[in-house]
């Protein structure tokens, strides 16, 4: 993957609140680069993002999760799980460090734990020792399933989902 190569350029979206846009294309024609932009993943050469009427062009990934950006990514195994980390970690990745969870530095497992177990009953996450399983062990679909739990319960102003339904099965979709 080649960063010198522009795969986004002169590139310009207007979205409001309530809209469902759809971004289609052949792979290699700046839908990653797209992506990864807005969700902080990379960093913009020139241009300006705007979420909220804030530029949030240089703000970090957290700062963009705390604006309310939620991501459900395209590889759920580089960039949606710890695979190694049981559910309850992996579903309090992008809250671990709020209140709820955190008490002057010190986790709160069992507000995890319970946090979790309400996302795995909530989107029917099939998990053989429920928030207690280990990402790795359990299936691709049921693996995303704890993703988009996890993205979707806080209820984002912003959901950039790439392929969110890769995986699940038609009922589950």
């Amino acid at each position: 993957n080649n960063k010198k190569v522009l795969g986004l350029k002169n590139f310009s979206l207007d979205i409001r609140a309530g809209e469902i846009v759809g971004i289609a294309g052949v792979e290699g024609n700046g839908q990653t680069e797209l992506v990864e932009a807005l969700t902080g993943m990379r960093q913009v050469e020139s241009g300006i993002i705007e979420f909220k009427n804030k530029d949030i062009t240089k703000k970090s990934i957290r700062e963009r999760i705390d604006e309310g950006m939620a991501h459900i990514p395209e590889d759920r195994h580089r960039y949606g799980l710890v695979l190694d980390y049981p559910l309850s970690y992996n579903m309090a990745l992008k809250s671990y460090f709020k209140k709820e969870f955190n008490n002057h530095g010190f986790l709160d497992y069992k507000k995890m734990t319970e946090y979790s177990d309400h996302l795995i009953q909530k989107f029917d996450v099939r998990s053989g020792q429920g928030s207690k399983t280990i990402a790795r062990s359990m299936s691709g679909g049921n693996q995303q399933k704890a993703i988009i739990a996890r993205e979707v319960d806080n209820d984002p102003k912003l959901l950039i989902a790439v392929q969110p339904t890769r995986g699940l099965d038609v009922g589950a979709i």
